[in-house]
């Protein structure tokens, strides 16, 4: 069926009864001309009759019909923090509706009924919406592996006539119909430079291409519609390409413009400001007014009252970049920029909080970490002084190096005792435990390098070094060095009572650190030449470190984890000097100098 009597009887449809002349115009938006042309053909075809629609017109729209729609809602919304740290956007409530309960109200408007909402990050925000709507809830449990493409790949089998939508998306107007002619992505002008997606099209609006990043330009943005020849070629696609390495990170988007010479899908363009997607909390008080005063957000009321400042003035977000155990986002307010970090999901297991921040106040009054200003141990969460235009710690710039060492030494030296204990040894049994949970460990050379490092072990406690406060996470990204050169030692949560030497083998295990630098490390730390024992008993502790994250990178890997090249770096200190510091105590030989590695760190290059 052509376009033009398409719509023509599906206005018809829409309005119910007989229609004039100039309410078929207004209804398509086609000249006058054009319209009586479709309605004269429609009626040739005995589509229409008496200004009607008859029952051979009524069917032949019901290869048209919409069958379906899915909302995919499974996405971190990393760009929202920090509000996507403690709810799915699709869940925030905007000029008074929640943004995924308005688009379901309006496609069951238009009369599609059955929806099926994808979901994956805090999926249990979304369970009531099948109670209150009767929608269909689908579990993507990829969603922090995989691109939106495994969302779709859930669904693929209910791909159809059907609206794909996301769950954030706020429509001015309903934009759902009941029927479709073809298959369309829709579009809203930018004027100006975008970072959207930006449309190239050929003959009849079909999409030919598009670019990430443009100006002046049509941009994809908002919902979009599969007709049933496009659901069956792109699934096809899909399940060709969805095992392939690269397609992990791609958007289905990408997948589809991949071979857009293959799928037909037409840009349908909307006027401006119906479709409105929120990538920021900015973007979206801008368009609500009023939403920073109903928003139930936790982490506004917890920089609200650490600061004291209105949450209207808290203004500025943007994600950084994201730790291991920790979310954080960079804000404003009151004229100074400030970090919130936000603990990650199951932290509380392994991270003691308490310890942390008594470490935090510790380091604040010893100077060592200026930039903690206020948290809370027993949720997690922390506000710091934002730095900017800083840089992590570089051990080949003269002096940084032993600049970071005095620092150790004052923190070892303060005399003050934390709660938490820890040390590499036990660490890595602990580790090791993990580990075997998944099976017995088959790594040749393991249990004779297990027994090295015990006995080892055992005549390093031997050498009756103090314990005291230290980092134990001290190695160079957690250093940041401003443009004026100061120095401040962040994230405390490995932070405890541990042998004076643990920070030096965690520097020269982690900035993997020659020789000459570990000597030069040594040197000030004891602010001068360390003596034979200061010296094997410090690089007994480069063994120590190395070891234990070599078992934890073996249970990392286990579990499924890839850690790439630092298994082998892990592994090297450990194996490259615990010979030589085994050779040195057990036959009381003075370790005068750095002990030479057995094997080549160009090894790990």
């Amino acid at each position: 069926m052509k376009r033009s009597q398409f719509d023509v009887l599906y206005a018809y449809l829409r309005a119910g009864e007989p229609l004039t002349q100039r309410q078929v115009q207004a209804a398509t938006g086609m000249s006058l001309g054009s319209a009586n042309a479709a309605v004269r053909e429609c009626e040739a075809l005995g589509l229409l009759a008496d200004r009607s629609l008859t029952d051979a017109g009524a069917a032949a729209l019901e290869p048209y019909r919409v069958t379906n729609a899915v909302v995919l809602a499974a996405g971190l919304s990393e760009r929202f923090a920090p509000i996507s740290y403690e709810r799915p956007k699709g869940t925030l409530r905007v000029r008074g509706e929640v943004l995924i309960e308005r688009q379901i109200e309006q496609l069951l408007e238009a009369g599609i009924s059955d929806i099926t909402v994808v979901v994956g990050y805090k999926k249990e925000y979304f369970f009531y919406l099948a109670e209150k709507y009767g929608v269909r809830i689908v579990v993507n449990d990829e969603y922090a592996t995989r691109n939106n493409n495994g969302s779709l790949w859930r669904v693929r089998d209910r791909l159809d006539n059907t609206y794909v939508c996301s769950s954030d998306d706020y429509f001015t107007v309903n934009p759902f119909e009941s029927h479709v002619h073809h298959a369309y992505y829709s579009a809203q002008y930018a004027e100006g430079s975008t970072d959207e997606w930006c449309i190239t099209v050929g003959a009849g609006d079909r999409i030919t291409g598009a670019t990430m990043g443009g100006a002046d330009a049509w941009t994809m943005l908002g919902h979009v519609y599969f007709d049933r020849t496009f659901s069956a070629a792109f699934r096809q696609i899909l399940e060709e390409v969805y095992h392939l390495p690269e397609t992990a990170a791609k958007l289905w988007e990408a997948i589809y413009l991949d071979h857009v010479s293959d799928l037909d899908m037409r840009v349908r363009r909307y006027p401006a400001g119906v479709i409105n997607e929120f990538d920021s909390v900015d973007e979206i008080r801008s368009f609500d007014p009023l939403f920073m005063e109903n928003v139930d957000s936790e982490v506004f009321d917890n920089i609200a009252s650490a600061l004291s400042v209105p949450k209207a003035e808290i203004v500025d977000f943007y994600p950084l970049k994201q730790g291991i155990t920790n979310l954080s986002c960079h804000f404003s307010a009151g004229g100074q920029e400030y970090v919130y970090r936000h603990p990650g999901v199951g932290t509380d297991q392994i991270v003691d909080r308490q310890a942390e921040f008594d470490a935090l106040f510790l380091a604040r009054e010893l100077g060592i970490d200026r930039t903690f200003l206020a948290g809370d141990p027993d949720k997690g969460w922390k506000i710091s002084r934002f730095i900017p235009h800083c840089r992590n710690l570089d051990v080949n710039r003269p002096g940084e190096l032993a600049r970071a060492m005095s620092m150790a030494r004052s923190l070892h030296n303060s005399d003050r005792v934390l709660a938490r204990s820890f040390g590499f040894v036990e660490e890595g049994l602990r580790y090791e435990r993990l580990l075997t949970a998944n099976g017995p460990v088959d790594v040749p050379g393991y249990g004779e390098l297990r027994e090295k490092i015990l006995r080892l072990s055992r005549y390093a406690d031997a050498d009756g070094f103090p314990v005291g406060p230290s980092h134990n996470d001290f190695f160079p990204l957690n250093f940041l060095v401003d443009e004026h050169g100061h120095i401040d030692l962040i994230d405390w949560e490995y932070a405890g009572m541990s042998d004076v030497a643990s920070d030096f083998g965690t520097m020269v295990v982690c900035a993997q650190l020659s020789g000459e630098q570990a000597e030069e490390a040594l040197f000030a730390y004891f602010e001068g030449e360390p003596t034979p024992v200061e010296r094997r008993h410090f690089w007994a502790h480069v063994v120590f470190a190395g070891w234990c994250w070599y078992v934890w990178a073996l249970a990392k890997e286990a579990e499924g984890d890839e850690v790439g090249e630092w298994l082998f770096i892990y592994y090297r200190h450990a194996v490259d000097y615990v010979d030589a510091l085994l050779a040195s105590y057990e036959t009381d030989t003075p370790l005068l100098s750095a002990p030479a590695p057995r094997l080549s760190a160009g090894a790990v290059a």
